[in-house]
Parts: structure tokens; C-alpha cells; sequence
């Protein structure tokens, strides 16, 4: 009720200015206001506790510190109430009508010279107030200041350009804020689209946040607070409620740090990877936030792309935002953020897989992907990822895993290079014949069963000044066994028959040689194209690329110690046309072990021909 006549008042022409620029074109999504108002409000009730802590004749003293929404779908009205400091009516117009402490002259100032997209601080400039006028037709401010000999006030305006302040009575300490919605924007005055920002812009803010006599507020900002204060049950709660899941998170990261930026940071891993159950690519769900409103729900510049997996929060009160929070004014900021964030889990990643190998591995073979994928394109943070990578060895058991560092730990003295192999399974990598040599020199080969681990070995180089060599490559050279037997070809016989097979062979074969690997096995194919790799040559056909049509060509090595060469090496010479029988029959079986046999019609049909033979 009011007790004096209204006056009229003209804003400043900075406020003009800045209600045109929020109306029409700061805020991308009308929505925003809410979050600005019961932001605003928030700052205005915790004004009030330092208050009372210094003050005794504080109006309504022990009235709650709370903040309370109320919808009105008939009358087309939202209208917002807190407990809080309160203003006079000087500090109305102060804060409202004219440039003194809205911070709106420094705002266009900003904006005149960095342009609307690289706008301040809103913290800084404090005016998302004004953000109301996107949604409402008149806006009116009852406030009553904390302080007892201070009446209350209405403050109204419609945004055009002039405002009104009367006294008022019977007014409660605090602001009410009644929005009176523009018509297109109606729905701002149902409780169900109220509740949806509330939940998920406000879910943190410190007081209670009130909706129709209904807290929305009921999961407090564990980032914040100390981890030894916090129960597990809480932060299952906190994960299921940020993270909308129905089960516990798999690992857990509580961090804060003041330097070199001021971060509060509540991280989680998921049970499950859904990318490895066929589910679409994972979409970055660290949430954003400053002084425990939410900035942005799922940043994608803020981490890596390779830590989209996990879950959670982080909290900076160091973010320069722009007027409207929805972008990042300073990206170099932001970068150093997610590259403090990301080091800070690598490094709880490395504690784990010391402390708690067990609870790591099995987070490894869930999410490990990602960290070969990080291997690959993450240079900066390379190093640290490589030492976390884990495969199966010649030396592991089934099942069991190595790092690179035992790996090299365990290498000779006269070994140089970190060896590999690619293939779908443990018993597929060790049916081959690449294994052979390397197993009767005990030289370890890793075994990658990953299609991403071409990619991630090539990329990685190297791992300790060792370089990381495919044991299938071509230039891999290995010592002479010690006591070997002398049933092998003679070196003339041998010349004979690999003068013979390239002849017979053609073009099919780039080189035919004779093996310091294979022990077992007849003959082994190995790629003569670095570039194009079985695995790449796969992919290159899938994408329907013209390369992957070039005939295939390798060098093909055979063991002079084998019966079935020894056996060619005769039958060259007596029957030559079932030796070319023979001969073309080892090359596709060496190509089938290498994965390089696409065509296996015609190998059906000479297969026949040596089994009528038989």
C-alpha cells in the first residue's frame, strides 16, 4: 500500500542504452532471467548474514533466510521474493535508475570497445536485473531495507525509458520482484517451465529456493564443501542427481585449488562407457559453474575431447564471463582451466593405478579407449597418458595386463625397440607366425586388440627414448638364435627357390627371402607398404577411397628350415606346375595371417586343384 504520491523519474541515458542492448540482443535464451534474478537474490540474502553478524537492529530478524517464487498462470505474473539486505529508496534509484552502482557505465564502456561478444564480467558489472525486461511488460520492486527507520518502496517501469518510486507500507524486509509477462512470453507464468530453469540453472544456490511452497533446491554444492565432512551416501546422492543415473559413479575426484586459478572441482566416472554399448558419442557433461550458478551445463571447450566421460562439476570464481554467462570472454582463461582440471585427474589416475591397481584395471578396460585417443591427439598431455596404457604381452597371462614402463623395464640390454602386435585376439595374435621369432629370442611383444591402437602406436613413436615398432614390420631386424640346426636349404638351393618363387609369384610379391623370424611357420607375408597397413587399408574401403583398390603387394620371407619348403624346393625342379600350385597356396595363407587376403575365390578353387592331386 502506498503512502505518497509516485514520482517520476527519467533513466540515465546509459540505462536506456543498456535496456535496449539486453531487450533485443545480450541473452540468446529468454530463460536466463530467472537464473539472473534468483542469483541476484541470493547475493542479497547472504549481504544480510554478514549483517546481522555485526549489526543487532536488523528489521525482521528472525524471519528466514530463503528465496521464494510464485507463478500465476491466470493473471500472467511470476513473481520473486527474498529475506534479504533490502534497499532504501536512494539505493533504489541507485541501483536501478542510474549508473551509481549498476555498474552499467563500465558495462558500455566495455562494449563499445571490445564489441558485444567480448563483453565483462557480470559479476563485475552486476546488471542482470535487467534482464527481466526481456520477458515483462512492467516490472515493480517492493524493498524494504534491513535497517529499522527506513520505510519501504515500490520501484516500477516498463522499460521504455522512465521509471516510479512511491513509499510503501507494510512491506517485510527484503525485495519482491513482480514480473508482469509480455504475452508471447507466458509460459514464464506456469510452475512447470519455472521449476525446469530453477532445476537447472539454481539446484546449488545456498538458501532455500522456494517454488509454489516447494523447495527445488534439495541437493547441496558438495564441491565446496570439505571432503571430510562429506558422507559417501552424499556424494552417491550428488552423482545421481547431477549425473541422472541410477547407480553409484566408478571413481571419484574432490579437488580444490587455489592456485594457479581458484577451482572447486567434483568429478566422477561413470560404471559404464555407453559409447562401448553402441550408444551415440558421448557429449561433455562437466558442468560449469561460478560461485554455484551454473555458467554452462555441458562446455565443450572446457576439457579435452578425449575426457567426455566423465561427469560433474567444477566451480571458478577466476572465469571472466561475458554479460550474458553463456560464453567465454577469455579462452586462454578457459584452456588453462581444463589443462589444470585435466592434470589434476591424470595425476589421480597414475595414484590409483599405484594404490589401487585392481580398482584401475578395471576402470582401464571400460575406459581406456579414451586414453589411447587422448595418446593420440592429446600432445600436451601425451606423456602422462602413455604411462597409463595397458595391453596384454607374450609374457602376460590372459587377461592380465602391462604398462609400457614394466615393459621396458623387463627389455634386454641389447633391445632398442618396444615391439607390437595388432590383431582381434590374444589366439589370433599368437596363431600367426609374426610371434614366432620373437618368442624363441623371450623378447616380449604387447598385443593390441583395439582398432585404435594402430593409430595411438603410430602417433606415440616413442615411450622412454624407445622406439615402439610393429612386429610385423618388414625392417624389424632380429639376432641369430644361438644352436641353431643345419637342416636347412643350402644358401644355392635357397637362391634357386626364392629366384623362382618371385618369378613365379610376379607381381603379387615385391621380394621373396628367406626368414630370421619364423621357427614353426612356412612362410610369413609382410606388408610392403608402411603407409598402407592392413588395418588402414580396411578403413580406407570402408570410406570407399580408391587407394584401398591398388593391388596388394608384399614381401614375402620363407623358413628354410620347414618341411613344406624343403619339399617346394624339389618340387620346383620336377613338377613346376604343381610347385606353382603350392607356391601361390603359402602366399594366401601367409596373406590370411596378415590380413591382406581379400579375395579368397580363387584360393578355394586351387585348393581343390592340390587336393585331386593328393
Amino acid at each position: 500500500m502506498s503512502n505518497s504520491t509516485p514520482q517520476t523519474f527519467e533513466f540515465q541515458a546509459e540505462i536506456k542504452q543498456l535496456l535496449d542492448i539486453v531487450i533485443h540482443s545480450l541473452y540468446t535464451e529468454k530463460e536466463i532471467f530467472v537464473r539472473e534474478l534468483v542469483s541476484n537474490a541470493s547475493d542479497a540474502v547472504e549481504k544480510l548474514r554478514h549483517t546481522q553478524l555485526t549489526e543487532k537492529d536488523v528489521v525482521d530478524n528472525d524471519a528466514a533466510l530463503e528465496i521464494t517464487l510464485t507463478t500465476d498462470d491466470k493473471a500472467k505474473t511470476l513473481t520473486l521474493q527474498d529475506t534479504g539486505i533490502g534497499m532504501t529508496r536512494s539505493e533504489l534509484v541507485e541501483n536501478l535508475g542510474t549508473i551509481a552502482h549498476s555498474g552499467s557505465k563500465a558495462f558500455l564502456k566495455a562494449l563499445g570497445e571490445n564489441g558485444q561478444k567480448n563483453s565483462g564480467l557480470i559479476g563485475q558489472f552486476g546488471v542482470g536485473f535487467y534482464s527481466a525486461f526481456m520477458v515483462a511488460k512492467r516490472v515493480s520492486v517492493y524493498s524494504r531495507s534491513w535497517q529499522s527507520n527506513e520505510p519501504g518502496h515500490v520501484w516500477a517501469s516498463d522499460g521504455s525509458g522512465s521509471y516510479t518510486i512511491e513509499e510503501a507500507s507494510d512491506l517485510k524486509r527484503g525485495s519482491k520482484i513482480v514480473i508482469e509477462l509480455k504475452d508471447e512470453c507466458s509460459e514464464f507464468s506456469q510452475e512447470w517451465r519455472i521449476k525446469e530453469v530453477l532445476e537447472r540453472y539454481s539446484s546449488f544456490v545456498s538458501y532455500p529456493v522456494i517454488l509454489n511452497g516447494n523447495r527445488i533446491n534439495t541437493v547441496q554444492a558438495l564441491w565446496l564443501r570439505n571432503k571430510a565432512d562429506i558422507k559417501e551416501e552424499e556424494y552417491t546422492e550428488f552423482y545421481k542427481f547431477q549425473s541422472h543415473a541410477n547407480e553409484e559413479a566408478r571413481l571419484r575426484l574432490h579437488f580444490s585449488a587455489d592456485a594457479p586459478l581458484s577451482i572447486n572441482a567434483l568429478l566422477f566416472v561413470p560404471k559404464e562407457n555407453t559409447e562401448k554399448l553402441g550408444i551415440a558419442r558421448t557429449e561433455p557433461s562437466v558442468a560449469l559453474y561460478c560461485r554455484k550458478v551454473l555458467i554452462d551445463a555441458k562446455p565443450k571447450d572446457l576439457l579435452p575431447e578425449w575426457l567426455r566421460f566423465l561427469k560433474g562439476v567444477v566451480d571458478s570464481e577466476d572465469l571472466p564471463l561475458n554479460i550474458s554467462r553463456e560464453t567465454m570472454q577469455d579462452r586462454s582463461l578457459l584452456e588453462k582451466l581444463g589443462r589444470v582440471i585435466s592434470r589434476r585427474f591424470l595425476k589421480f589416475l597414475e595414484d590409483e593405478a599405484k594404490n589401487r591397481p585392481d580398482a584401475f584395471n578395471e576402470f582401464y578396460a571400460e575406459f581406456g579407449v579414451f586414453l589411447k585417443e587422448g595418446t593420440a591427439l592429446d600432445f600436451s598431455n601425451k606423456e602422462q597418458l602413455s604411462k597409463l596404457l595397458r595391453f596384454e604381452s607374450s609374457l602376460t597371462e590372459k587377461g592380465k595386463t602391462t604398462s609400457l614402463a614394466d615393459y621396458v623395464s623387463r627389455m634386454g640390454a641389447e633391445q632398442k625397440e618396444i615391439y607390437y602386435l595388432l590383431g582381434p585376439t590374444r589366439e589370433a595374435v599368437e596363431a600367426g607366425p609374426y610371434l614366432e621369432g620373437f618368442k624363441a629370442r623371450n623378447i616380449e611383444v604387447l598385443y593390441c586388440y583395439e582398432a585404435v591402437d594402430e593409430f595411438v602406436m603410430n602417433n606415440l613413436y616413442e615411450f622412454d627414448t624407445k622406439k615402439l615398432r610393429s612386429a610385423d614390420n618388414a625392417d624389424v631386424k632380429l639376432s641369430d638364435l644361438a644352436n641353431q640346426s643345419d637342416d636347412r636349404l643350402s644358401e644355392a638351393d635357397l637362391s634357386k627357390l626364392t629366384t623362382w618363387l618371385k618369378s613365379s609369384l610376379g607381381d603379387r610379391v615385391s621380394e621373396v627371402k628367406a626368414s630370421d623370424r619364423l621357427v614353426d611357420s612356412p612362410a610369413m607375408a609382410l606388408n610392403a607398404d608402411k603407409m598402407m597397413t592392413p588395418h588402414m587399408r580396411r578403413m580406407m574401403k570402408a570410406m570407399n577411397k580408391e587407394e584401398a583398390n591398388a593391388p596388394v603387394k608384399v614381401s614375402l620371407e620363407i623358413n628354410s628350415k620347414h618341411p613344406l619348403i624343403k619339399r617346394l624346393s624339389e618340387t620346383s625342379i620336377s613338377s613346376p606346375d604343381k610347385a606353382l600350385l603350392v607356391a601361390e597356396q603359402i602366399l594366401d595363407n601367409a596373406l590370411i595371417s596378415a590380413g591382406l587376403l581379400e579375395d579368397p575365390a580363387s584360393m578355394v578353387k586351387r585348393l581343390y586343384k592340390i587336393l585331386e592331386s593328393v
